[in-house]
């Protein structure tokens, strides 16, 4: 595949964090870089030469342009937005259960008890920030998170972007979580307090004013140390588990080289690897959900009122197993619709395998 000369000259981000080929250059181009290394070059032009950049079709996306981030953020959007409108239901008997467990005691009892006072329009109540907040977060997450993972690469080079990939999936993934959040934190406030206080406002339209005239224009972000507390490690984990997970399979359950499998196959490990992802991310964000939704339910709380409440156990424990099954499915489902969207622009699919040995020799030349 034929690169564009700028593009050459300005990647420094291994192809194998982005792209789904495992192929390297040829001895040929081995041998012409190696040349121009000893020519009267200067420093930063020898270096480039060695760069093994990500591939770039003709007709297609260019990675790592501006329309490479913005597929990537439209990505964001379907997946997180899609995905998280879809299992309201779930995530309102969980929100339920974690503010008053005497009336909710069980999922099943749970439902029944929504079912019967506000019948099935009430498991839906709050889609609308759900769809808009989340929807602004996957924005974020997914576009920043490939942007940050190339910029990290950029500032650690060839050879520790290859040795560090997994620390730096881990600050890529954590800084753009952070932004993300800040997109999120009013829908979720509102959400909370629309979905476990009934009467309180039937969605944002009206919700979103009574709550800024109640609890001030920051009130809306009161949730926002414990939301990062919550989705920071959980992204952190749903991103770096993810990109293992994919590149074990890879490499050790699928007997066939990534860029010859079909597409349903790398959507399917996808998806597989994403639900996998999601049950850690759950474990591990779990006592902060309980917090940010007793904070959004209950005016004037304190982290230290809810810790009080609910015991450390239950902080832990409450809402658990209905959490991991719905950021399970949640989780695999997001990585699957934005892996098929990459697909459908042209881009390749998220993970894949590491360079073969001899590759890794190449970038520390």
């Amino acid at each position: 595949m034929a690169l564009t000369e700028s593009y050459r000259k300005n990647s420094l981000i291994p192809s194998y964090l982005y792209s789904s080929q495992t192929s390297f250059p040829s001895t040929a181009a081995f041998n012409g870089a190696a040349a121009a290394a000893t020519s009267p070059a200067t420093p930063s032009t020898a270096r480039r030469n060695f760069v093994v950049a990500a591939p770039s079709e003709p007709g297609k996306i260019e990675m790592y342009s501006p329309a490479f981030y913005a597929a990537c953020t439209v990505g964001g959007i379907l997946s997180c937005g899609l995905t998280h409108t879809a299992v309201t239901p779930l995530d309102l008997v969980k929100c339920n259960m974690q503010i008053d467990p005497v009336k909710y005691k069980s999922i099943s009892s749970g439902f029944g008890v929504l079912l019967k006072e506000q019948g099935i329009r009430g498991f839906f109540r709050g889609w609308v920030p759900t769809l808009l907040g989340y929807s602004a977060q996957g924005a974020c997450k997914f576009g920043f998170y490939e942007f940050f993972k190339k910029y990290y690469s950029d500032i650690a080079g060839p050879e520790y972007a290859a040795k560090y990939k997994t620390l730096i999936y881990l600050a890529g993934s954590a800084s753009a979580e952070f932004i993300a959040d800040v997109a999120l934190c009013p829908f979720e406030a509102v959400k909370v307090r629309v979905q476990t206080q009934p009467g309180f406002a039937r969605g944002l339209g009206d919700g979103l004013p009574k709550f800024v005239k109640s609890e001030g224009a920051l009130g809306l972000y009161k949730g926002i140390v414990p939301l990062w507390g919550r989705q920071i490690p959980y992204t952190m984990m749903k991103f770096a588990s993810f990109e293992t997970i994919v590149e074990m399979i890879y490499k050790h359950a699928v007997p066939t080289p990534k860029d010859q499998c079909s597409k349903p196959l790398q959507l399917g490990i996808s998806f597989a690897g994403g639900y996998v992802a999601g049950v850690f991310c759950a474990i591990v964000s779990h006592p902060a959900d309980n917090l940010v939704s007793f904070l959004n339910n209950a005016k004037g709380a304190t982290v230290g009122d809810a810790v009080k409440k609910l015991g450390l156990w239950g902080l832990f424990t409450r809402g658990l197993p209905l959490r991991i099954v719905m950021i399970g499915t949640l989780t695999g489902a997001q990585w699957g619709i934005y892996d098929a969207f990459k697909v459908f622009v042209g881009l390749p699919t998220t993970g894949g395998v590491a360079p073969a040995p001899a590759a890794a020799e190449l970038a520390k030349v």
